[in-house]
Order: C-alpha cells, then structure tokens, then sequence
C-alpha cells in the first residue's frame, strides 16, 4: 500500500508538472500570448524552482556528499550543524540569486540582441517579442508554483526523499536542471525571434520545454526510489 501510495504521488506530480505546462501552449496557441511572456514566465518559474531548493536545504537528513565520483560523509547535527546548514542556505541564495538575476537581465534585453542581429541598413531597432500581459502571467506563475509546492510535499517530504539526500548534495542538484532549461529556452528563443515569432515556433519553444522538465523531474525523483528505514530519532521537517 505504502509502495503504491508513493508511485500516485510521483505520477501526480509529473501530470501536474505536465498539466501547468500546457497553461502557456494553450495561451500561445488560442489567447495570443507572446514571445516575451514565455520567457519572463519561465524565468519566473526558475526563481521559483531556487525559491523551493531553500526548502529541502532545509529539510534534507541525509548524509554523504559525492564529489568525483567518490562519496564523502558529512553530518550536519546539532547547534554546529545548523550554522553549517545555515551557511549552504545563505550561499545557495547568493550564488543562485545571482545566477537568476543575470538571467532575467538577459531575458529583458535579448530583443535588443535579437535587433542588432537583423540590422542590414544601419538602422536599429529591438526586435518585437510581442506584448507581456501581467493578467497571463501571474496566472500562469501561480499554476507553475503550485506544481512545484505540490511535488515539493508529495515527493520530497511525503515519500521520505528528504532522508535520502544531504543538504550539500540538494544544494547543488538544481544547477543542472536549471541550466539546461535556459540553455534549452534562450536558444529557442533566439531562433524564434529571429523568425518574426510565428505561432508554430513558439508552440515548438514550449513543447521543447516540457520535455525537458518532465525528464528531469523524472530523473531527480527516480534517482530517490531507493528505500531508507526512517529512525525513531529522525526530525521530521516543518
């Protein structure tokens, strides 16, 4: 029973994940919705993914941080412990926000690169990645950030995952993720702007992402099937 209540929470969350996503196609392909909004929307969501991150920082338990291929053991318990906790959380903040930050300054200006790119009579102009609907937008942050918080409980804390990885090793498993993604959407969406923004294009665009998210929410939570016998000792996370 048990087994099977963790296989509906991870199917769930993967068909949330799946169903959030399809909120932009649809917007792209009946409601009009631009270039522009897309991207500020998954740079959104990245925020978001590091924003959920500080969560299982903080409530990870388990122990051993693989560097290299090889594991190193390290305990974070006790008052010492959650200064070193404490420690990754503020790094992981620093170093992400600043990540995310360059991230959205080149969101904001990759009309302008776009415009440059297509300057053929010395004339400039940024290129036109459409209008960006606040309405749109926080309707469909709000639906990324409920897939998220939802995987975040179901997965993550309702099927023990938490027990199965160290605070170090959470820190640093969204880094792939996110990266491949913007690598993923900014080139699409040069390619898209490139081309005038046609509808085709950027269906492709958000399909291509959905993909992507699916195989890599897939892989994080398969990676933690792996059963861990919980302790009567075990602090349980808020």
């Amino acid at each position: 029973m048990t087994a099977l209540l963790r296989l509906g929470s991870s199917t769930l969350s993967a068909l949330l994940l799946v169903a959030v996503n399809l909120i932009p196609l649809i917007g792209v392909a009946f409601w009009g919705w631009s270039l522009m909004l897309i991207l500020v929307l998954y740079w959104i969501e990245s925020g978001i993914v590091g924003a959920i991150n500080v969560m299982k920082i903080a409530a990870a338990r388990g122990v051993g941080f693989g560097i290299g291929g090889r594991g190193i053991t390290i305990r974070i318990n006790g008052f010492a412990g959650g200064l070193a906790r404490g420690a990754l959380i503020g790094f992981f903040i620093f170093h992400y926000g600043m990540f995310w930050v360059v991230h959205g300054v080149f969101v904001f200006l990759l009309p302008v690169f776009a415009g440059m790119s297509s300057i053929s009579d010395g004339s400039f102009a940024p290129a036109d990645f459409g209008p960006l609907p606040l309405d749109g937008l926080a309707l469909s942050a709000l639906a990324l950030a409920v897939s998220h918080v939802v995987s975040y409980f179901s997965n993550y804390i309702g099927r023990g995952e938490y027990l199965r990885v160290s605070p170090q090793e959470q820190m640093m498993s969204v880094y792939g993720r996110v990266i491949v993604l913007h690598i993923t959407i900014i080139a699409g969406a040069s390619v898209v702007g490139l081309f005038g923004t046609p509808i085709a294009a950027l269906v492709l665009l958000v399909g291509l992402k959905i993909v992507a998210d699916l195989f890599f929410h897939l892989r994080e939570h398969r990676r933690a099937q792996v059963a861990v016998p919980t302790k009567a000792d075990d602090p349980v996370p808020p």
